[in-house]
């Protein structure tokens, strides 16, 4: 009786210890897709932030913190209307550039914003998207919803500096061309897509590296379970007999 107590008590630690493999196991398979689905959807990996006036310059890669607050703090492409809002007075604002990049090389996204020193300290920003096929770089213009934020991002990423000499005004963005490289209009009620997760049509056989997250976490979950796999009785569950001589039958 004690024997077969003693083989319970091994039995249902074996069944704790194979439910907890298999819940890390179910952990590090989540952590492999998520890594290779926000990689492989596409999109940009790097951003620059420049600001022409006074000849500052900022990169951030996707994986800095300030690169989602920049996302975040610009909003969506496709949102607001083809022409300046006439309450926008830019004369006399100052123009900050912010490239996102794909693969860190072709440009995806161009956000020109300009910060406006008169009250309201309103900032106004020009979103153009697609860029590849967007040659004239049709955008839209909107306000951003939280402008003293987006001020203290570029403090922060140094591209508020005074004017110099060297710089220039910088790239006006130019009134909505029609044309058969325009982006089509979206529709603005509709149109959710931010900056990460926005799908390219177009692969250019470049998404390979979306595998190295899987491959990581592969290693990382061969070295977790190996301590498990030593101490499953594995050979008990097969057969459930005790170590011992058997009897073999034979016919005479």
């Amino acid at each position: 009786m004690g024997r077969g107590a003693a083989r319970t008590g091994r039995g249902a630690g074996g069944v704790r210890e194979l439910a907890a493999l298999g819940g890390a196991l179910t952990v590090t398979l989540a952590l492999m897709v998520w890594g290779a689905s926000d990689a492989a959807a596409g999109g940009p990996t790097s951003v620059v932030v420049t600001s022409p006036e006074s000849g500052q310059a900022k990169a951030l890669y996707y994986s800095d913190q300030q690169y989602g607050e920049l996302q975040q703090l610009l909003g969506p492409e496709g949102k607001g209307t083809r022409d300046k809002p006439p309450e926008a007075d830019l004369a006399h604002a100052r123009q900050i550039n912010v490239t996102w990049l794909a693969h860190d090389i072709s440009p995806w996204r161009i956000d020109r914003v300009f910060p406006v020193d008169s009250k309201p300290q309103a900032v106004w920003i020009h979103t153009a998207a697609d860029v590849s096929a967007n040659t004239n770089l049709n955008g839209y213009w909107h306000r951003a919803g939280h402008p003293a934020q987006l001020r203290a991002l570029f403090k922060q990423l140094a591209v508020m500096g005074k004017y110099t000499g060297e710089g220039y005004a910088g790239i006006f963005p130019t009134p909505w061309q029609s044309g058969g490289s325009a982006t089509a209009a979206p529709d603005t009620d509709t149109a959710t897509t931010t900056v990460r997760v926005a799908a390219q049509d177009k692969s250019d056989g470049t998404d390979w590296w979306w595998a190295i997250p899987g491959a990581g976490a592969g290693a990382v979950l061969a070295l977790a379970l190996r301590p498990f796999a030593a101490r499953l009785p594995l050979g008990r569950w097969r057969r459930g007999r005790e170590p011992g001589p058997r009897q073999e039958l034979r016919d005479v």
